[in-house]
């Protein structure tokens, strides 16, 4: 029998075993290899299987521990389509719709579903405070003298020492401080191409990296991504040689909050470095992953040094400080160059500070009691989502991260939705930031970050009727 027809067969037995609950929610399926040695399938088949049942929401799938049966008592709504950008570089930037969304991004009278960083009430303050002053009196001169080029020691060893957790096994001296993410992200950008150059990244992807991609000169080119486990390897094979870099977000993006399996991982970064295309791999989200263990990352399967494995506490701790990192392989004397000519030094009391609650096991404690909190609001949205809005809504399944991505019916230009929620003083997110392609109208980036109350419930529900409306209307 096809490939084709089996995998339909077998996906429909044992979604008919789940529906007739042979198999009850929070039972544990079979592992892949599993399936492949029980039907004598491929793993790629066995792949297609788990995908399909959880597209009609039968299945969960949760990080390092394998796929559940669902056991939400509320209606689960299918995943937004594998997206489809049309292959071809594009520059059209929404800069306009991007300049209105972050235009808001402190105002706090807005339920601020726009904002993909966690709400303050959320975070260990006034540990961090107390780490701010133990690092003006411990620090050389208050903290007021420039850290070294490579950044601080005892940051880098502490960031070093916690890369075990996901394969890395780095030293403190593969390290480089940054001020913050997108600080270790230009960094790379600039030390590995020019202007002019391509560069592939997810799509949708973070605003952010589109115009700062833009602003450096080069070409971007959008990869179909699947809304839970990533970008297709396929789409990326078929234009590795056309690329001179890529950067992707393989643990919990934004704004999908997919998750790369570790095979594809493995199986892309091999493929890059067979090409001699350099990865930058952003690992914002890795530390908040919903259950099971601390997702690995593509530099652990770096054999050539060509993965830079960038990241920062911005997701997790202090947006504000601007403590960021990246470890950049054979690349680090272009980095360690471009951050003398742009920055001399990192910030050294926030360096500092954030050193001392690394190590101090406050860290390990706040992310337990964030993570339950994040996986909380998840649940929580997608049930006043599955309750509130238009039917034909569509949403993504984040094991991890901060946000949630929300597929609406053709007709609802969420940009339109956007000037209405404003009104009502809720921001969002639409879609078309996420892309410099015409896609994605019809779409929005919720936050997850925000602390769960009624008044997001409300909110949420205003949103759902708010769209109703618009689709009435048409």
């Amino acid at each position: 029998m096809k490939n084709d027809f089996l995998y339909i067969e077998i996906s429909n037995r044992l979604g008919e075993l789940i529906k007739k609950q042979v198999l009850k929610p929070g039972d544990r399926l079979p592992s892949v290899r599993n399936l492949c040695q029980e039907y004598g399938i491929s793993m790629n088949t066995a792949k297609r299987i788990f995908l399909e049942l959880e597209a009609q929401s039968l299945i969960e799938s949760l990080p390092q521990s394998g796929y559940y049966v669902c056991q939400q008592p509320t209606r689960r709504l299918p995943l937004p389509d594998i997206s489809n950008p049309s292959g071809r570089v594009s520059n059209k930037e929404p800069e306009e719709l991007i300049s209105r969304v972050y235009a808001n991004i402190g105002n706090t009278a807005l339920t601020r579903f726009s904002v993909g960083v966690p709400a303050n009430e959320l975070l260990p303050l006034a540990k961090l405070s107390k780490e701010l002053i133990n690092a003006t009196r411990n620090l050389t001169d208050g903290g007021t003298a420039y850290e070294t080029l490579q950044g601080n020691e005892k940051l880098r060893r502490a960031i070093a020492a916690r890369s075990i957790y996901w394969g890395g096994n780095l030293q403190h001296d593969d390290l480089i401080t940054t001020a913050g993410g997108m600080n270790a992200l230009s960094f790379c950008i600039m030390a590995l191409a020019k202007p002019g150059d391509t560069i592939a990244i997810e799509s949708p992807c973070y605003p952010g990296t589109l115009q700062l991609a833009k602003s450096l000169g080069l070409k971007v080119l959008e990869l179909p991504t699947h809304p839970t486990t990533g970008i297709e390897i396929s789409a990326l094979k078929k234009v590795v040689g056309k690329i001179d870099l890529c950067l992707l977000v393989p643990n919990f993006n934004t704004p999908l909050g997919s998750y790369m399996p570790e095979e594809n991982k493995q199986a892309i970064v091999e493929l890059l470095a067979r090409h001699k295309v350099p990865l930058i791999e952003d690992d914002i989200y890795g530390d908040l992953y919903f259950s099971g263990h601390r997702p690995g990352c593509c530099k652990a399967f770096d054999k050539e040094g060509m993965v830079l494995w960038c990241s920062s506490v911005s997701k997790t701790l202090a947006p504000g400080y601007r403590v960021g990192w990246v470890a950049p392989g054979k690349f680090k004397d272009k980095i360690l160059k471009l951050k003398l000519v742009h920055a001399i030094s990192a910030p050294a009391i926030t360096q500092e500070a954030v050193a001392n609650f690394l190590t101090s096991g406050h860290y390990e404690n706040h992310l337990r009691k964030f993570r339950r909190i994040l996986h909380n609001n998840y649940q929580q949205y997608a049930a006043c989502i599955a309750a509130y809005f238009p039917e034909g809504t569509k949403t993504s399944r984040p094991q991890g991260g901060l946000s949630i991505w929300v597929e609406l019916d053709k007709e609802i230009n969420t940009t339109e939705l956007f000037d209405l929620a404003m009104k009502q003083k809720i921001s969002i997110a639409p879609g078309r930031m996420f892309s410099l392609q015409d896609q994605f109208e019809n779409c929005m980036r919720l936050s997850i970050g925000l602390s769960w109350s009624e008044d997001i419930k409300r909110n949420l529900k205003l949103l759902g009727n708010l769209a109703k409306q618009i689709k009435a209307s048409r």
